[in-house]
């Protein structure tokens, strides 16, 4: 079974109202009237609407006044103003209000058939339609809270992540920093060399002389750690031969 589609009429001529309900009965939809705004505003924060026609000029709240009550309560929902009285001033109005669309009288059928499907093509494109079939304001934080739960969840599984991962990084970092240290030790020589030759034509020999240097004196240094003792021992042995002689020879 098709579901039907709820329009509510406001107006205070129930001529009007008659007028909606004959054009759009016969065609998915199902018309509600109200004869001014305060009964407008009562039902449609008892039940759901799908668009809502209002006159401008009405007694007590105007059309316009209706306009933004529901774009503050019920930004979804599509508002068409119907006017008998097209001036500058209340078409600007209506515009500031967010109204879909401003209709002026009389109505011709195709009109009103016409408007109803533009404004709820118009509804069911918005963004706000994932907050359909809330009420009121408090009605739509209750359908916010679902999305807000699921943020802080995700915002925990986060934090967990980097508490874990936290040592693994550190040991990367620990176990890459002295080859990267040592990479950029082995870089050093090549990268001032290359600067000292972009500065001084005919330095070649000298870079060279640097560079041989700088990867030779580790090795000369572990050449004396480990020759120096056998070196000592030799000189102690040289002199205990040369004492030993020194004495043959005097006696």
């Amino acid at each position: 079974m098709k579901t039907l589609r709820k329009v509510l009429v406001v107006d205070d001529d129930p001529v009007v109202g008659k007028s909606f309900d004959r054009v759009l009965s016969g065609r998915g939809y199902a018309v509600v009237t109200a004869s001014d705004g305060d009964e407008a505003l009562r039902k449609i924060a008892a039940e759901e609407y799908d668009v809502v026609f209002t006159d401008i000029r009405m007694p007590g709240m105007d059309g316009i006044a209706v306009a933004e009550h529901i774009r503050d309560r019920q930004p979804w929902l599509p508002v068409v103003i119907v006017s008998g009285y097209a001036t500058a001033a209340n078409e600007a109005r209506a515009r500031a209000a967010g109204v879909s669309a401003v209709l002026h009288k009389p109505l011709s059928p195709e009109m009103i058939e016409g408007s109803a499907r533009e404004a709820l093509l118009e509804r069911d494109s918005a963004p706000m339609q994932a907050l359909h079939g809330a009420t009121f304001a408090g009605a739509t934080v209750e359908r916010l809270e679902p999305r807000a739960a699921t943020a802080s969840t995700a915002s925990v599984w986060k934090q967990l992540g980097l508490a874990f991962a936290a040592p693994a990084l550190g040991l990367v970092y620990v176990l890459l920093l002295p080859f990267a240290g040592l990479i950029a030790l082995l870089a050093l020589p090549f990268w001032y060399g290359g600067r000292a030759l972009a500065r001084r034509p005919g330095g070649v020999k000298t870079w060279l002389r640097n560079v041989a240097l700088f990867f030779a004196a580790p090795l000369v240094g572990l050449v004396y750690v480990i020759a120096l003792p056998f070196v000592g021992l030799g000189m102690l042995a040289w002199m205990g031969v040369r004492a030993a002689l020194n004495r043959s020879d005097t006696a």
